[in-house]
């Protein structure tokens, strides 16, 4: 069986160089011959075998025999009618099949008979060869005077794998070269054929008959002329090939891209479905079901899925997690509907009758993936603006090449015919779409890398600033033992505290977080920071220095917020605290019930005050938001009440068990207990280290 889907045009192109080249005569050359009989010479030249060919449905091995009565039989007329062209490819001298010719059910076996009378002027040196159409349905074995000279196709028992066509001669006996050839053709095509074309069945062109160099000539030339039609192929191959390292490689270098490697993904699909078809016209390797399988049921799904989700992340949707799981269902579901009417499954399974419902529902279904694809572009381009409308053209060029078949049936043409080269419109559109997607792939990388750049200098700055701000030496305080533990996340993010000795031997406490990342919140930390050490010397009370510092904040946060919280304790253990949306204080690893406030920056207004006790030998906890909001790989958070039971150990342990159990944010622990004597501070600031280019 040719795989018309590809567009092989290797028939016409033979006939027409030898028709050009010699003279070669024709069945029905002299007049008044009877159907089934060709009368003729051969000599140097070749013998085309078009005409009324004996036919008839059905198998017996008798029917190979020179002797038998076919006269009762019906007729078959394998010349090509004039301006016909095969309906699927597009190629002229098409000769349609059985099913066009009062056989519209007939799958399975059928038999071809012609008798060919050669003149008296063949030579018995001369040796005769055959080869068979490349265009048939879809496996064949040949008889001459009862004796098998050739097939193509695996026949056992009541079985027969096929596969795709290929260029074939076969050469006839050496008794064979003159006198009466009695050529038997035993036909055999799959039932689930006839869903590629409405004219299937048998031989779409005539047999050639002639001298052995002549037909070595026209092989040589078949073959010559599948190159010239896989040329197509194998370019869209290397492009295939550059799309898949440059999506894999880009994705290698920037991971947080994922659409790279969704390209890599979708063209690798591509590459192997094309592969194989190209593979297929060279070695008879993979029977055709089983490459039938995985090209339409498995690849071509795949494929057009792998696409649509390759968009959806090109245009950074924020429904592409959705998309994807959509297109991956239309994807099982088209996977399922392929292999309804596919073999083997059709005809054993599911009856052919079935077909007539099956086939609209899986043409329905494959229809899917482009309407998704068009709903992802109509969405990217609102999204991205200009950046949208450039994936425009590979978009249409995609829904163009994944449905060439049933841009076919429509009646658009899809053979574009350049000098000896004959390409498909599919082969076209993909090689243009892979092109534009590349360079839209490395235009994104390099602006990415400019960003990445920008971004590294900016972190690095803004490094310089917060390190600057947290403090580098805990003070001594008698009385207390006060802990610290900064753990900043990858990116330089916005929390900041301070620890500064108080009147009457006590210690004033800030902690807070700066909503962003990099140096719009290291600037705003630095504002804070310096008010709150110009506003301590004048006053102590955390409800005021929360107050001015909400002042100095309002129409200055830029679209975020600010949660700090301030609490003194004196050297009795007096504690007085003030709020400012912050996570509230643990005392012993219990919450301490504190009034919120709102974060700074928002509204002005002044802040409440609290307070409660530290008695000797508590400890009392402030952490800020990077604690409870850790989460570990399954998406679960570290949580308020795991915070709350690790509040009762130390700053240290605080921190690592939040690190450990998945740092997402900046982690800030203070701890802060009385003491009976004089206990040395204990600190413990990580060295911030810029964010490398990709994570």
């Amino acid at each position: 069986m040719l795989l018309r889907r590809t567009g092989l045009l290797v028939g016409p192109v033979l006939l027409a160089v030898f028709l050009c080249l010699m003279k070669l005569p024709c069945a029905g050359a002299e007049g008044g011959a009877q159907p089934g009989v060709m009368r003729g010479s051969i000599g140097d030249a070749v013998l085309v075998l078009s005409g009324p060919w004996r036919f008839h449905p059905g198998d017996d091995a008798a029917w190979a025999r020179p002797e038998f009565d076919d006269t009762s039989w019906g007729t078959l007329d394998l010349t090509p009618p004039e301006g016909s062209y095969d309906p699927v490819v597009g190629s002229t001298g098409f000769v349609p099949g059985w099913t066009k010719h009062g056989y519209p059910k007939l799958a399975g076996y059928a038999w071809y008979r012609l008798k060919v009378v050669l003149g008296n002027n063949q030579s018995e040196t001369q040796r005769l060869a055959l080869t068979m159409p490349l265009d048939f349905d879809d496996a064949y074995q040949i008889f001459v005077n009862g004796e098998q000279v050739g097939a193509f196709g695996r026949f056992y028992g009541d079985g027969v794998t096929y596969y795709n066509s290929e260029p074939s001669s076969f050469a006839l006996p050496a008794a064979m070269h003159g006198g009466t050839l009695t050529i038997a053709i035993r036909m055999w095509m799959d039932p689930s054929t006839p869903l590629v074309s409405e004219d299937t069945g048998g031989l779409h062109g005539p047999p050639i008959l002639g001298e052995s160099s002549a037909i070595e000539t026209m092989l040589r030339l078949a073959w010559d002329s599948v190159n010239r039609t896989q040329i197509g192929n194998v370019m869209v191959l290397v492009f295939l090939a550059l799309g898949l390292t440059l999506g894999f490689l880009l994705f290698g270098f920037d991971r947080r891209e994922r659409a790279y490697l969704w390209l890599g993904f979708a063209c690798c699909a591509d590459f192997l479905n094309i592969g194989m078809v190209t593979l297929g016209y060279y070695r008879t390797i993979v029977p055709m079901m089983q490459e039938t399988v995985l090209l339409d049921v498995l690849l071509v799904p795949t494929g057009l899925c792998l696409w649509a989700v390759f968009w959806a992340y090109w245009f950074e949707l924020e429904s592409k997690r959705r998309i994807a799981k959509i297109a991956f269902t239309l994807t099982a579901l088209l996977m399922t509907g392929m292999a309804l009417v596919r073999p083997p499954v059709l005809g054993t399974v599911i009856p052919l009758e079935a077909t007539a419902w099956l086939v609209p529902l899986t043409a329905v279904l494959k229809l899917m993936p482009g309407v998704l694809i068009l709903g992802i572009a109509i969405l990217g381009m609102r999204k991205r603006a200009a950046d949208g409308w450039l994936a425009l053209a590979p978009i249409v060029l995609q829904i163009v090449r994944s449905y060439r078949e049933e841009l076919t049936v429509l009646g658009v043409p899809v053979i574009l015919r350049l000098g000896p080269v004959t390409l498909t419109v599919g082969t076209v559109a993909a090689l243009v779409m892979l092109a534009i997607v590349s360079v839209l792939m490395v235009r994104r990388f390099m602006r990415g890398q400019r960003e990445s750049v920008l971004l590294r200098l900016e972190i690095e700055q803004a490094r310089q600033v917060q390190n600057v701000l947290i403090p580098e030496a805990m003070p001594a305080i008698p009385g207390f033992a006060v802990e610290s533990e900064y753990r900043p996340a990858q990116q330089v993010g916005g929390d900041f505290f301070q620890i500064i000795p108080a009147a009457n031997s006590g210690v004033l406490v800030v902690i807070g977080d700066v909503s962003g990342k990099g140096t719009p919140a290291a600037m705003t930390v630095s504002l804070l920071v310096g008010s709150i050490r110009t506003l301590v010397p004048t006053t102590q009370s955390p409800g005021t220095i929360l107050s001015v510092l909400n002042e100095r904040m309002i129409g200055r946060s830029q679209g975020g917020f600010t949660t700090c919280l301030v609490l003194r304790v004196d050297a009795d253990g007096a504690v007085t605290v003030a709020n400012a949306g912050h996570l509230p204080p643990y005392l012993n690893g219990s919450e301490i019930d504190v009034s919120p406030g709102l974060p700074l920056g928002l509204v002005a207004g002044s802040y409440a005050e609290g307070t409660f006790w530290l008695r000797e030998g508590e400890r009392l906890t402030l952490v800020t938001d990077g604690v409870p909001e850790a989460r570990n790989k399954a998406g679960e958070l570290l949580g308020f009440e795991r915070t709350a039971a690790l509040a009762k150990e130390s700053a240290e342990m605080v921190a690592k068990q939040a690190q450990e159990f998945g740092q997402t944010d900046d982690i800030t622990v203070l701890t802060i207990r009385r003491v009976a004597a004089k206990a040395a501070p204990s600190m413990h600031v990580e060295a911030l280290v810029p964010s490398p280019a990709g994570d």
